[in-house]
């Protein structure tokens, strides 16, 4: 449902191009194809895996949320990683463990397993996509560079419109009686191959200047991201204890304390996490900000949305993923023009996708209002659908290039993979928060849930588009974070 991009920070190299550079791409896009069907393939396939595991709510939330936060913990010292030691080995270990987390994930027979296996997942995950774009700007120069990332954009638009679509049809379809297990297993054969290919094509790059990834601050950085979001799931079922709190503001204090502590005592030949000069960038600071919110609302939304459609509506796995299709068809309708537009408007491209996204989100809560308590027809949902979809592609597609024009170049790469991460991290914070918020509204009727959920989501957006005021009024045409 949106693209990540961690750009690192490996300069273009001049040598020759490498001869089988476009055969290395495919391969290594095929395997960051499985993270971005994993991201939303997942959210069909959530009201199957409740009933068949008998998952509470919070189990339910955490099986987003894990993935998501074990992406955002991982995403910034993978990429330094693999600037140091090689993307070739870290890509194939990404690879190799997606794989082998993905059958964890397929053979889970509780809650606990499928969510440690979903957190692992996401770990991996994180190793495997900064490599595949370290290695698209260390084989590819110019004109060809260009087409890499649209090449990379393209499959990443075209995984978030199948991504839903698949796992309702993987779930509903119940190949070798395996349900909602197919969404993962589907992965351990796309593993396999990409892991022998990748082997055979992708040749060995790494940054001669690469700086030593902080891995003590990276695991303050987890450790600060997950205590965040566990109160925020865990509080409702557990009546908000004391402790919830005291969780959330260490949470809140190690990662501010991070920055802070990186920026005072930055170590020699360590690469910091949090650069503290990008963030005394107003424009990165609030694109950050619209980013987060950006990720809460998406990944909330459809959390909850796919738990109405089908426990509450009576939706299969399939309809639901034929209706949720709506919305990335708004998306690329807009999204070619998205970043012309921007050159051309700047912030205010952007913020007309977030007013777009708010209204489209705000008629599917009226059609929600409106719905009975049997089954709902899908087409009062599909012009909000496409409407927020179109407002994506305004408000995503260029948020980066419009961010990072105000942003010096030799911060690019740490800047870019910061967005990445809090998108990954508002995407948990989205399933703990409208999740918390819909499961704690779901003894009044699922519709009635929803119901009260929705102001958090047209909310979000709205705030987005408020903030969207304080970026930068232009964006600069063809920035590539060099």
């Amino acid at each position: 449902m949106s693209t990540s991009t961690t750009v690192t920070t490996s300069p273009p190299t001049a040598a020759d191009p490498h001869p089988r550079r476009w055969a290395a791409a495919v391969v290594m896009m095929i395997a960051a194809l499985m993270d971005l069907l994993d991201t939303t393939i997942v959210n069909v396939a959530i009201p199957s895996i409740g009933h068949d595991l008998h998952a509470s709510a919070s189990d339910l939330q955490w099986t987003v949320s894990a993935y998501l936060l074990g992406f955002a913990a991982a995403l910034i010292v993978s990429g330094h990683l693999g600037d140091r030691l090689g993307r070739r080995t870290l890509f194939l270990v990404g690879t190799a463990g997606f794989g082998l987390t993905s059958l964890a994930c397929g053979i889970a027979q509780s809650p606990g397993q499928l969510i440690a296996a979903r957190a692992a997942q996401g770990v991996l995950a994180a190793v495997l996509i900064p490599q595949v774009i370290g290695s698209f700007r260390t084989l590819f120069q110019g004109k060809e560079r260009g087409a890499a990332f649209g090449m990379y954009g393209a499959v990443a638009g075209f995984a978030s419109a199948i991504g839903l679509l698949l796992g309702g049809v993987l779930t509903d379809a119940d190949l070798f009686g395996w349900g909602w297990r197919s969404v993962f297993l589907v992965n351990v054969p796309v593993a396999l191959v990409t892991f022998v290919a990748g082997a055979l094509l992708v040749p060995a790059t790494k940054a001669r200047s690469a700086g030593r990834p902080d891995a003590l601050g990276s695991l303050v950085l987890a450790a600060g991201l997950v205590a965040i979001v566990l109160p925020l799931v865990q509080g409702r079922e557990n009546g908000w204890p004391g402790w919830g709190w005291v969780c959330l503001a260490a949470g809140v204090l190690a990662v501010t304390g991070l920055g802070v502590f990186e920026a005072r005592r930055r170590r020699a030949g360590t690469v910091p996490l949090l650069p503290a000069r990008a963030f005394r960038l107003p424009a990165f600071s609030v694109g950050v900000l619209v980013q987060l919110l950006f990720s809460v609302g998406m990944q909330g939304f459809f959390l909850v949305f796919a738990v109405w459609l089908q426990a509450g509506q009576g939706y299969t796995p399939m309809q639901a993923g034929v209706l949720t299709v709506a919305f990335s068809v708004g998306g690329f309708l807009t999204a070619p023009a998205a970043d012309a537009l921007a050159v051309r408007h700047g912030r205010h491209v952007l913020g007309a996708g977030a007013l777009l996204m708010a209204g489209g989100f705000a008629w599917v809560w009226s059609a929600v209002a409106d719905a009975s308590a049997t089954h709902t027809g899908a087409w009062p949902l599909v012009p909000g659908l496409a409407v927020a979809g179109a407002g994506l592609g305004f408000l995503v597609v260029p948020l980066v290039n419009v961010v990072l024009s105000a942003v010096p170049a030799d911060l690019a790469g740490g800047a870019s993979g910061i967005f990445s991460t809090a998108q990954q991290f508002g995407g948990a914070l989205g399933a703990a928060i409208v999740g918390t918020v819909f499961f704690g509204h779901a003894d009044e009727g699922l519709t009635e849930a929803l119901d009260t959920a929705m102001p958090w989501v047209t909310g979000g957006f709205l705030l987005c588009a408020a903030l969207c005021a304080l970026l930068p009024r232009r964006a600069t045409a063809g920035h590539s974070g060099d």
